[in-house]
This record gives structure tokens, C-alpha cells and sequence, in this order.
């Protein structure tokens, strides 16, 4: 086991290798359950928006000409000819020396080709007095001015968010075409591992990787399927991971990946068809023990124990893929600069992921400052780090007041 530890660009390399990531199929639902969702086609609108030229403000409907020369010392005299309301086709006309009272958003009637603002006019019973001059088509928005029929409003693989559901509903639209939410089956081992909510006996300790990746899995894209806590027994993961396989599109599993005597889930899945693991170690710290397999053509990673070693690896190999498989853009990382606030070493020959808290220095800037993990199962790292910094594997440390680019876990950690 880990005879040759694989670099973590090889280990994606042959991941994409024997695995090629593509959306899995196109599904039609209600525009009201579409939000966060992928678009999978390009959407032409059918109609202009706005439909009609509508008004733009409360006031009066004109013909421009009639009110040239208007001021507050001076005002145009104009004829009150009827009311425009919003939600109805005007049933009246303005001619020449006429004006329409109409609200924002109502229709401009026929012959009209101004708004004059409330504000600028007074009305004295079926007489209006306009104070100020308007120009054509002020205070009105055109037919087709938002929108127009046939323009291409929304491409495919857009991230459907509530501006735009409200495009789609403003064509007509009641369903979107969306690509379908890739299912990820996501199960634990490990004989001292108890499910939240249960008591717990000595030497047991909380599920956090189910929860923790689980929640991974929703922000990537997906639909976590969680299968529950299985032992470290070959049988017992041979028929879990059956499941998991016929259940799910992609497979996430944690612990039983090192070399214990009760770490049988490497073996488990090459017992399982071919090719089986295709990953099996990679030259990180934390996430040495690292295994990939693929079986009956779906994917299953098998994340360390330790829940930070678990995330971090989750972060670098399974949420892209979940991502591409959901139809979504492969996110890049979001990175801020900081100053090391203390020398940070690296693991002889590993890519090192150190785990960092932000803090803000004297003249505003960002401090990187590590996270102690502990011993093996520690969980704190994961309410503590804001993100994370990289040592190559041919660098010996980072120095105390060098510059690091910080990855952070979420853009949430800025604020």
C-alpha cells in the first residue's frame, strides 16, 4: 500500500483519465423550483418586454409640441381628455391640445408621444397646467426596450438565481430546462464512529464527516444520499458500497483508507470490478491515504478519517467533479493575499496544505496564521480555519512575514 505516492496533478490527471465528467441528462421543472439550478438551453424570448410603450411615471400623457414653451412663470394650458390605468388597453386618444392622466406603468394611449411628470403639472377641473416643457418619447419606455423578440436572453450552463427566474417569468415562462442534480451517496466507517443523536458510549465518537461532506456536496451542485455508519468489515462495505453504487452517481466515502489492520476499504473496492482503485495514495499532507476507484463506471472516493483531511480532499478532488457532472462552471478558489505570521513547515516530499485563521494587521491587511490540528480526529480545524495555504513539495518551509496566497473555504470568511 502507497508503494508509489502519486503527485496531486497526476492523481487528477488519471482521475479524468479513466473518468470524462459531463452532465447527466436534461429534466423540465416549475419555474418556482428551478432557483439555483443549471440552465440547459439557450432561452429566446418570444415576445418584446415590455410588450406596449408604457409610462414611466404618474403624470400625463402629451403630445410632445403641445407643451414647448412651458415654465413655472409661463405654463401650457392643456385640455383633460381621461384617465389611463395600469392592466387595461386605453380606450381613449390625445389630440392635438389634449392630455391623459395615467400612472407608471400603463399603456401610453394613442397620439400620445410624452409623459409630463405630476410634479410638473396642476390640474383646475378639465383643465391641465403644464409647467414644464417635455421632449418625444420622455418618460416613456419603449416597446422592446428590456427585451426584444427573439434575442438570445439566457445561455446555457447559467446558475438560475432569483433575477434570473424573473426573466424566465417575464417571457411567459412557467418550467425551466435544467440539467439534472448529480446524487452523491456519501457513507462513513469505522467501529467507534455513532450517528448524532444517539447516546454515546465510551470510546464512540459523533458522525462529523457524513455532515461535513455532506454539506460539501450541496454547495458543489449535488444531492447528498447519506447510507449511514458501516464497520470496518469487508462484507458489511462490500454490500454498502453495492448500494451506494446502484443508488448514486458518484460515491463518497470516509476512514478505512490507511493501513490498519481495520483499513479494509482499498481491498473492498477491488473486490468490487475493474478498474477498482485508480488512485491509491497521493503525496499531500493532510490526505496521504487518499484512494480512487472507479466501479461500473461511477466514481468512488475514499476520503480519509480525519474530518479536516476529509474536507481538504473533498475541496481538491470530488467538488469539481460533482460540479461538472451538475453542469455547473468549475469555480476557481477564492484567494486573498496575506502575511505569514509565523515560519510554516512542510512534510518532507509532500505538498503541504496548512490550515489558516485570518486576522487584519495594523494597516488593514490580512495575517495567516495556523490553525493547530492536533492529534489525529481533531475537529476544531474546521471551525477555525478561514481557508488554507500551500508548501510545494520542494520547498522546506514558508518564513515568517512572506507573502502566501490564502484559498479561502468560503467567500463567507472575508466578512
Amino acid at each position: 500500500m502507497f508503494r508509489e505516492l502519486l503527485t496531486l496533478e497526476k492523481a487528477k490527471r488519471i482521475i479524468l483519465k479513466h473518468f470524462k465528467p459531463q452532465p447527466l441528462g436534461v429534466e423540465e421543472i416549475p419555474l418556482l423550483e428551478a432557483y439555483n439550478r443549471v440552465l440547459a438551453e439557450d432561452v429566446t424570448a418570444s415576445l418584446n418586454i415590455p410588450p406596449f410603450n408604457r409610462s414611466t411615471v404618474d403624470g400625463y400623457a402629451v403630445k410632445a409640441e403641445d407643451t414647448f414653451g412651458a415654465d413655472e412663470n409661463k405654463p401650457i394650458k392643456l385640455r383633460f381628455c381621461g384617465i389611463v390605468d395600469v392592466g387595461e388597453t386605453p380606450k381613449i386618444a390625445v389630440t392635438r391640445g389634449g392630455a391623459a392622466e395615467i400612472v407608471t406603468g400603463a399603456p401610453i394611449p394613442k397620439g400620445a408621444d410624452a409623459v409630463v411628470m405630476v410634479e410638473q403639472t396642476e390640474r383646475k377641473d378639465n383643465e391641465v397646467y403644464v409647467y414644464s416643457a417635455v421632449a418625444k418619447d420622455e418618460n416613456i419606455m419603449k416597446e422592446g426596450a428590456d427585451i426584444q423578440k427573439g434575442e438570445t436572453v439566457l445561455k446555457t450552463g447559467i446558475l438560475l438565481g432569483s433575477r434570473e427566474i424573473g426573466v424566465l417569468a417575464a417571457l411567459g415562462l412557467t418550467k425551466a430546462k435544467v440539467y439534472k442534480i448529480p446524487r452523491v451517496a456519501v457513507l462513513s466507517t469505522g467501529a467507534e464512529v455513532a450517528e448524532p443523536g444517539t447516546k454515546l458510549a465510551l470510546g464512540k465518537i459523533y458522525d462529523i464527516n457524513a455532515y461535513s461532506l455532506s454539506t460539501a456536496v450541496l454547495e458543489s451542485g449535488g444531492k447528498p444520499i447519506y447510507l449511514g455508519v458501516f464497520p470496518d468489515n469487508m462484507t458489511e462495505m462490500q454490500k454498502a458500497l453495492k448500494h451506494a453504487l446502484a443508488s448514486a452517481d458518484i460515491v463518497i466515502t470516509s476512514g478505512g483508507v490507511s493501513v490498519g489492520p481495520k483499513d479494509v476499504t482499498p481491498k473492498t473496492l477491488n473486490s468490487l470490478g475493474k478498474p477498482g482503485a485508480i488512485v491509491c495514495g497521493i503525496a499531500i499532507k493532510p490526505g496521504k491515504p487518499t484512494t480512487v476507484a472507479l466501479l461500473d463506471g461511477k466514481l468512488v472516493f475514499s476520503l480519509p478519517g480525519h474530518p479536516t483531511s476529509a474536507l481538504l480532499v473533498f475541496h481538491l478532488l470530488a467538488r469539481p467533479i460533482i460540479q461538472m457532472l451538475a453542469g455547473r462552471k468549475v469555480e476557481k478558489t477564492l484567494t486573498v493575499k496575506a502575511s505569514a505570521s509565523m515560519r510554516m513547515f512542510s512534510a518532507k516530499g509532500r505538498r503541504t496544505f496548512v490550515m489558516v485563521k485570518l486576522k487584519r494587521d495594523e494597516i488593514g491587511g490580512f495575517v495567516a496564521e495556523p490553525v493547530a490540528s492536533g492529534q489525529s480526529g481533531a475537529i476544531t480545524t474546521l471551525a477555525k480555519a478561514d481557508g488554507f495555504i500551500e508548501i510545494s513539495e520542494n520547498r522546506q518551509f514558508v518564513d515568517a512575514g512572506e507573502e502566501v496566497t490564502v484559498q479561502l473555504l468560503s467567500a463567507r470568511q472575508l466578512f
